[in-house]
C-alpha cells in the first residue's frame, strides 16, 4: 500500500459508530419505532410462560426476599441451589427493583434490551464493513449498518422471546456485545489503521472476555464463543511473528472471562464444597438421579423437537406412550418389544430407576454398534436441520405442521400461512447470511475475512455442540442470530475498495 493511501486511511478511517449514524436519525428513528411496535405487539398478543420461567422467577424472588439464592424445599424453607447460574435471575432482580414485579415488567425490560441487541448487530455489521473497506470511507459502512439494523428490528424469530421470561434475550444481547468486542479487538490488533485509540485491541479482548463471562452466567454454553475465537485467531496468527498477539489476546480474554465467574465459583465452593464455574451439566440438584442411559438411547433416534415432549420432558412426571415414538426409535420388532417392556415398567409409577436406565443404556450401545454413523453423524445432522430449519412457532398458538398440506390447509389455513411465512423468513435470513459471508470472502481484505470467519465458526461450533444435548430446542440457536444478521447485511457491502488493506 502506498504512503499516500496509508495516510488517507489513517486520516479518513471511520469507525462504525460514525458510519452507522451517517444515514442520520431520520432512518434510525423509524427503525427503532418499527422494532418497538413489533415487540409490543408480540408481548401483548402472545405472552408466554414456561416451566423454566417459574424457576428463574422463584430464584430471583427468593434472592430478593429471603437473601438466599435458592428454591423452596420441604416445609417451604428456601434451600440454596446451583442448578441455574445467576445471570438471568440477577437481571430479573434488577427488573423487580427498578420497574416492578410481574411478567409485564419483565417483558418491557426485555423489549428494550432486545432493541439494544439490534443496535449491537448494526454496529457489528458496520465494523465488518469498515474492515472490508480497509478503513477507507467507502460510503458503504452506513448502508451496511442500516441494513443490519432493519434486519434485526424486524426479525420476529428473536423478537417474540421478549414475551417470555427466559434467558434468550439477555444471552443474545451479551453474545452480540462479546462478538462486537472480539471483532473490534482483532481489527484493532491486526490493522491499527482501522481502529485507533490507546491500546484498543487489548481493551477489546478483555471486554469481550468479560461479556462472554457474563453471558456464561446466563447460558452455560456461551464459552463456545471463546472456542471459536481461539480457533480463528490461532489460524490467523499462527506465524511466530504473531505469537505475541495471540498470547496477549488469550490472556486478556481469560482474565475477562474469569472476573464475573469467580464470585459464582467461590459461592459454590463455600456452600457446596464443589468446583462449579457453570451450571450443572443436566441442571440436576445434589442427589438427583440423571437418566444418562435414556439420554444415550434417545441420542440414537431423537431428531424432531416434538419428540422432546414425548420422552425427555416426561421423565418422572408423565407416562410415556410407545405409540408416540417414531419408527426410527426401533430397528426391529424384537427391539420394539424390549422398549415396550421398559416403558411399561416405568409407567407403573412414572419412576425411571437405575435398573431401567441401564436397560436403555444397553439399547443405546447395541444401536450404536449396529449403526455408528447414524448415532455419530446422521442424527446430529438431522438435529442441526431441526435447530436451523424450523419455522420457530414454539411461542405462538400455531402448530407448525405442514403435512399433509391439503388437510392442514383445510383444517386451519391461518396456521399454515403463519408457519409458511415464518419458515420463509428463517430461510431468508440463512440465505442472506451465506450470501453475505461469500461477499466478504470475495473482498481483498483478509482482516474482514478473518472477522467474518469468527462469526461463521461461532455458528458452526455452537450448532455442533447443540446437536449433542439431550433436548435440542430450536431456541438454543437464537444466540447465533446477531452473527447471522450481521453477515446477512454484508449483501449491501457493494464493490471492494481499491485501497483495501491486506495484512499478512
Amino acid at each position: 500500500m502506498s504512503t499516500n493511501a496509508h495516510d488517507a486511511v489513517a486520516k479518513n478511517s471511520t469507525g462504525p459508530e460514525k458510519a452507522l449514524w451517517l444515514a442520520g436519525w431520520a432512518q434510525v428513528i423509524p427503525a427503532l419505532l418499527v422494532g418497538l411496535a413489533l415487540r409490543i405487539f408480540l408481548v401483548l398478543r402472545f405472552p408466554s410462560f414456561a416451566d423454566d420461567s417459574r424457576i428463574y422467577e422463584d430464584l430471583a424472588g427468593n434472592w430478593l426476599r429471603a437473601h438466599v439464592y435458592g428454591l423452596a424445599g420441604p416445609g417451604g424453607a428456601i434451600v440454596a441451589t446451583d442448578i441455574r447460574a445467576p445471570g438471568y435471575p440477577t437481571f430479573l432482580t434488577l427488573v423487580y427493583l427498578i420497574i416492578g414485579r410481574g411478567q409485564w415488567a419483565i417483558s418491557l425490560a426485555q423489549t428494550f434490551l432486545d432493541l439494544g441487541t439490534c443496535f449491537l448487530v448494526a454496529w457489528l455489521a458496520a465494523r465488518l464493513a469498515v474492515g472490508a473497506a480497509g478503513g477507507t470511507p467507502s460510503g458503504r459502512q452506513s448502508t451496511v449498518g442500516m441494513a443490519a439494523l432493519w434486519l434485526a428490528v424486524t426479525c420476529p424469530l428473536v423478537a417474540n422471546y421478549a414475551a417470555i421470561p427466559l434467558t434468550e434475550v439477555l444471552a443474545t444481547f451479551l453474545t452480540a456485545a462479546a462478538l462486537l468486542a472480539f471483532v473490534s479487538g482483532f481489527l484493532a490488533t491486526d490493522c491499527p489503521e482501522i481502529i485507533t485509540g490507546p491500546s484498543p485491541g487489548a481493551w477489546m479482548f478483555f471486554a469481550g472476555g468479560l461479556l462472554a463471562g457474563l453471558g456464561t452466567l446466563a447460558r452455560p454454553e456461551t464459552p463456545l464463543l471463546l472456542l471459536a475465537l481461539a480457533l480463528v485467531l490461532a489460524l490467523r496468527w499462527r506465524r511466530p511473528a504473531n505469537w505475541s498477539k495471540l498470547v496477549r489476546a488469550g490472556l486478556l480474554t481469560a482474565m475477562g472471562v474469569l472476573l464475573p465467574l469467580a464470585p459464582w465459583a467461590a459461592r459454590n465452593w463455600i456452600r457446596f464444597h464443589e468446583v462449579q464455574f457453570l451450571a450443572p451439566r443436566y441442571a440436576a440438584s445434589a442427589g438427583e438421579y440423571v437418566p444418562r442411559g435414556l439420554y444415550a438411547w434417545t441420542a440414537t433416534w431423537l431428531v424432531r423437537y416434538r419428540d422432546v415432549y414425548q420422552v425427555p420432558w416426561k421423565i418422572s412426571t408423565d407416562p410415556i406412550a410407545l405409540d408416540d415414538l417414531p419408527p426410527s426409535a426401533f430397528d426391529s420388532p424384537a427391539e420394539r418389544a424390549r422398549v415396550a417392556a421398559l416403558l411399561a415398567q416405568y409407567n407403573e409409577n412414572e419412576c425411571l430407576t437405575p435398573e431401567l436406565d441401564r436397560g436403555f443404556a444397553q439399547l443405546a450401545r447395541e444401536r450404536t454398534a449396529r449403526h455408528p454413523l447414524r448415532t455419530h453423524l446422521w442424527v446430529p445432522l438431522e438435529r442441526a436441520a431441526t435447530l436451523w430449519l424450523t419455522p420457530r412457532t414454539e411461542l405462538l398458538p400455531v402448530s407448525g405442521h405442514l403435512t399433509p398440506l391439503r388437510e392442514q390447509w383445510r383444517d386451519d389455513p391461518v396456521d399454515v400461512t403463519v408457519t409458511l411465512l415464518l419458515g420463509a423468513l428463517n430461510f431468508l435470513y440463512l440465505g442472506l447470511a451465506i450470501a453475505g459471508a461469500l461477499r466478504i470472502a470475495h473482498t481483498r481484505s483478509r482482516h474482514a475475512t478473518t472477522a467474518a470467519a469468527l462469526l461463521v465458526t461461532f455458528i458452526l461450533v455452537r450448532t455442533a455442540f447443540l446437536t449433542q444435548v439431550e433436548t435440542p430446542e430450536p431456541r438454543y440457536v437464537l444466540e447465533c442470530f446477531p452473527a447471522l444478521l450481521a453477515l446477512g447485511a454484508m449483501c449491501w457491502l457493494g464493490k471492494p475498495s481499491s485501497t483495501v488493506l491486506d495484512g499478512s
